[in-house]
């Protein structure tokens, strides 16, 4: 407890520091017609997530050694790549490339390549990347990222202490601690700082990455949905956006929670707020359901994804979008 009392006390002297340096360098986030927000704020305070990684490798050094060195390497690879990123317009094919690397440490971390057959790999990977995009693409609102986060955390912790033991403690108690303090300065009216692609990408790295050693460990693919509602959003979005012919590559504002936002004006807070308690509530019934995986699927996804659609088509035809 102490332990963890000084990780957070550290954390947030790191991310007040970071903020010096932010403002020194004019790391910044200039707002533009696509963006959710109006004001210029301090870019890159998800370097916090990376950073807790750093601690939390400190603390279990022989540990870190040994098991952790994969996951380290290919979360402190991403953040950096990212980081330079938000700093400076990276072309896509070094961004990638990087990725690419980082995702194939992280399978190697949690024995994906052992404990799955050669043809399950590339879906694997197909699955890791795109979760890692989803987390890119919704991380777009105050609160947003770190209170998603701090839900599917809290639930994989829990699952980790009462259901099935699948990773240390503290592996999973210190991106929560960093969350608690990115959330800090930025579950706020007025953010102080936003996560960046260092942020969103580092978390999700870390997310992605327990809940890989949850499904290699059970061999339940139903812990995918601890992230369901990021995925149907994105995926559906996707599914318009080629709809409407739209290059899916490029930036837009089609989101639902862009919608609520930019158009009907709701606070950013409710909306994150919305997003984490709609998925804490799927997480219970993940967690407690002694149903198949198909039928949670479907328990899961059909309601959503039909207050989802309702709720964006009302919006799209009161603005005409």
């Amino acid at each position: 407890m102490i332990e963890h009392i000084f990780v957070f006390v550290f954390l947030f002297i790191s991310i007040l520091i970071y903020f010096k340096i932010a403002d020194k360098y004019n790391i910044i986030d200039k707002p533009n017609h696509r963006s959710a927000h109006s004001q210029i704020t301090l870019r890159g305070g998800g370097i916090i997530f990376p950073i807790a990684f750093i601690i939390f490798s400190l603390f279990n050094f022989n540990e870190s050694v040994h098991e952790y060195w994969s996951f380290g390497l290919g979360l402190l690879a991403i953040c950096f790549i990212s980081f330079l990123d938000d700093i400076r317009t990276l072309s896509n094919r070094i961004r990638l490339s990087i990725h690419f690397i980082s995702v194939v440490l992280l399978l190697y971390f949690t024995d994906t390549f052992s404990l799955m057959p050669f043809w399950a790999w590339p879906i694997f990977f197909i699955m890791i990347i795109g979760t890692l995009n989803a987390y890119n693409f919704m991380d777009g609102i105050n609160g947003m990222t770190g209170i998603y986060s701090l839900v599917t955390l809290v639930s994989l912790l829990y699952i980790n202490k009462e259901i099935v033991s699948f990773a240390e403690d503290d592996f999973i108690i210190y991106p929560i601690l960093a969350s608690l303090v990115f959330l800090f300065f930025n579950f706020r009216k007025k953010a102080k700082c936003f996560a960046g692609d260092v942020g969103s990408m580092g978390i999700g790295f870390w997310v992605i990455g327990l809940i890989t050693l949850l499904i290699m460990k059970t061999q339940d693919y139903k812990y995918i949905l601890l992230l369901s509602i990021y995925g149907m959003e994105v995926v559906l979005t996707i599914i318009e956006r080629i709809l409407l012919k739209e290059n899916i590559f490029e930036a837009h504002r089609r989101h639902l929670y862009q919608l609520f936002a930019n158009e009907k004006k709701v606070s950013h807070l409710l909306i994150s707020t919305t997003y984490a308690v709609v998925q804490l509530i799927v997480n219970v019934f993940l967690i407690y359901s002694k149903l198949p995986v198909a039928a949670v699927v479907l328990i899961i996804f059909i309601p959503i994804g039909g207050i989802y659609l309702a709720l964006k088509y009302s919006l799209k035809k009161k603005y005409s979008l």
